[in-house]
């Protein structure tokens, strides 16, 4: 009997011990695969902006910043009454540059003083894409020398990133399923996915000066279509 009870406990402690040193495995890591997708969406545009600045050059520096003032104060009601509101214009910059002679410094003269040039800009952003050729006609039918930017673009909507993001998403999964057929397997589920968000295209630069005229016809204006650029990185299961 006793001989049994020794068996049996050292039976035990064996079972016990190989239990310890023996922990259960954990499952395999499943096997994935890293895409990202992307999609284009055409969008018209919604706003615009546009930049003009007034230059004056006098003698002396006040007579350079009242002349600037007055001709800047009639280009903003020239824009309010060709339907810009107060909200859509803001002051952009501001400068004073002292204009200087350097024809006599090869003969180790100093430059002269000869004025100063005063510049004022400012920046219009609007949503009705129709006024923005009327509203470049006004501002410089009062007094505008200098332009430098036309822009348009769309707003991220609500539907415009439902679609650009499924498409994206649609993309990533085509992607997916031609890598995983090339290495024999089969694409699963989407274990992870990252937005890229949205981007849009860099505005459309319009620069150069405005020679001044008697008569300034109305600015022909086209917004034409942008593009939202949509981006989705998945992580795909294979199996």
């Amino acid at each position: 009997m006793k001989r049994f009870l020794i068996a049996a406990v050292a039976t035990a402690v064996s079972m016990t011990a190989f239990a310890q040193t023996n922990p259960p495995r954990e499952p395999a890591p499943v096997d994935t695969i890293s895409v990202t997708g992307s999609a284009r969406v055409p969008t018209p545009p919604d706003h615009f902006s546009f930049n003009v600045s007034v230059q004056t050059i006098s003698p002396t520096v006040e007579e350079a910043v009242n002349e600037n003032n007055a001709k800047v104060a009639a280009v903003i009601a020239a824009l309010k009454a060709a339907g810009a509101k107060s909200e859509e214009i803001q002051t952009s910059n501001f400068s004073v540059f002292p204009q200087q002679d350097y024809s006599q410094q090869q003969q180790g003269k100093l430059p002269r003083l000869i004025g100063y040039q005063v510049s004022n800009s400012i920046t219009v952003k609007k949503r009705e894409i129709a006024s923005a050729g009327k509203l470049l006609q006004a501002a410089i039918s009062a007094g505008v020398n200098q332009s430098s930017g036309l822009s348009f673009s769309a707003e991220d909507s609500f539907r415009t990133r439902e679609v650009g993001l499924r498409e994206a998403f649609e993309d990533a999964r085509f992607k997916a399923m031609v890598l995983a057929q090339a290495a024999g397997r089969k694409v699963g589920p989407a274990m992870a996915i990252t937005e890229g968000g949205a981007s849009t295209p860099q505005p459309r630069p319009m620069m150069g000066r405005v020679m001044a005229a008697q008569v300034v016809s109305e600015v022909p204006v086209e917004s034409g279509s942008e593009e939202l650029t949509f981006t989705v990185s998945v992580v795909f299961a294979m199996r």
